[in-house]
């Protein structure tokens, strides 16, 4: 770095460095965790970031299982993810004024897609027969765990912040 820093312009050195100050996050934003209520439910009876999280990680007191969907649905992006921040970062040692914006940009688009589409596909523990009898007092007819309404995988989503900050 420091032959860098002799030879290399500010500008350069500000872009490389602003590859290590920001970070991608995926989940339920604050803003993105409310619901729509159902018959029967009052409004703010649960809200999608604490669905996402119930789901994810189970609730064995309430006979729920754990069906991890974060954690999976990103380590299926991890290798695109791994390519697109190689080529951001090669892209601002080149000159790109906007390659870190667009790469991180470009980055939680990615695991935001990863993680919804492993909510759409599982695998997960099938639901419980109590469960798809309520949902079809309800009429609903679908079978897959995690989506009924599709409120919980529209609401998953990214954002970038500063790190160490807000």
């Amino acid at each position: 770095m420091a032959l860098i820093a002799k030879r290399g312009s500010p500008e350069l050195l500000k872009r490389v460095a602003d590859l290590t100050k920001s970070r991608v996050l995926v989940g339920v934003p604050a803003e993105d965790a409310g619901r729509d209520p159902e018959e029967g439910e009052e409004d703010g009876d649960i809200n999608n970031a604490a669905l996402a999280y119930i789901h994810d990680n189970g609730a064995p007191e309430v006979n729920i299982p754990a069906r991890p969907f974060m954690r999976p649905g990103i380590a299926d992006a991890e290798s695109r993810i791994a390519k697109r921040f190689k080529s951001g970062a090669i892209k601002a040692f080149k000159g790109e004024k906007d390659a870190v914006e667009a790469t991180f940009e470009a980055v939680g688009l990615m695991a935001q897609v990863a993680v919804r589409k492993r909510i759409q596909d599982g695998p997960f523990v099938p639901l419980a027969p109590e469960t798809l009898a309520a949902r079809l007092r309800r009429g609903r007819f679908g079978e897959r765990p995690l989506i009924d309404t599709g409120q919980l995988r529209n609401s998953i989503a990214y954002v970038i912040r500063k790190r160490g900050g807000g």
